[in-house]
């Protein structure tokens, strides 16, 4: 009996190509992510930061022979390419749009690299794939695993701890310094974060983004940030998530998975 792969071409992504002898140094003091051991085929989450702490860009790091690729937002790719050569002064690394397709297989095939967030997610691949939906069903898959994405941090208003990159493998707390690493070391040291994505699960259709998340004493217990039939990804106040919450009137309540719980 055969794996059977369930491929999913992410159109909303695509790559940027990091190369030149110093490529390494040059993303080590930037991404949130350890560099200098990256290998050749592999791969890792990450993320640029503001210098004050919050999310500018997600990105997965693929280690290439002579570099790396950076697999990023599609609609941010340029405005990166552009932030990174204003990073580069004298540094001697090559900067460039890749067109490689970016997809992802949500099933059980064997091809690609298992994706480094979550091993239950699937895996991702840089080659063309015959697509079998549409990308929404790639990220209702990472909304029931409980995995938020870029519609749920948005830019420059979220501290990648509160989208949990601590506990998806996006922060490498060893690596020494990155843009926005003091506001995030001090945030993690302190181990009091009030705030986390998660998700909620709630009868009928998602309410529209924004909407409350209420306690049954109408206290503000958070807010919807994505959703589909039946589930949302909600920021959350994590002392007031116990208990049956509602959601436009609805009841809910938040299902933390494993890795979220523990």
């Amino acid at each position: 009996m055969t794996n059977a792969p369930h491929f999913i071409r992410l159109g909303s992504r695509s790559l940027i190509s990091v190369s030149g002898p110093d490529w390494r140094s040059f993303l080590q003091g930037l991404l949130t992510q350890d560099v200098d051991s990256l290998a050749a085929g592999e791969i890792r989450f990450g993320a640029l930061l503001t210098p004050q702490g919050r999310l500018i860009n997600d990105l997965f790091l693929i280690g290439q022979e002579d570099g790396v690729w950076l697999d990023v937002q599609a609609i941010q790719r340029e405005a990166l390419i552009q932030k990174l050569t204003l990073y580069r002064l004298r540094a001697k690394v090559v900067i460039e749009a890749d067109d490689t397709p970016v997809s992802a297989d949500i099933g059980e095939g064997t091809e690609g690299l298992v994706d480094p967030r979550l091993p239950a997610i699937g895996r991702r691949l840089y080659s063309p794939v015959e697509d079998s939906e549409d990308e929404t069903a790639y990220w209702d898959h990472c909304r029931r695993l409980g995995v938020p994405g870029p519609a749920d941090w948005g830019e420059d208003k979220t501290y990648p701890i509160e989208a949990n990159f601590d506990l998806l493998n996006g922060i490498d707390f060893k690596k020494g310094c990155f843009v926005g690493q003091e506001t995030t070391s001090r945030m993690k040291r302190r181990g009091q974060i009030k705030t986390r994505m998660a998700p909620i699960l709630i009868g009928g259709e998602a309410p529209p983004t924004g909407s409350e998340v209420l306690t049954t004493t109408d206290l503000r217990a958070g807010e919807v940030l994505s959703g589909q039939t039946g589930l949302v990804m909600a920021s959350v106040r994590l002392d007031r998530i116990e208990g049956p919450l509602t959601i436009d009137g609805k009841a809910a309540r938040v299902a933390l998975p494993d890795w979220l719980a523990t």
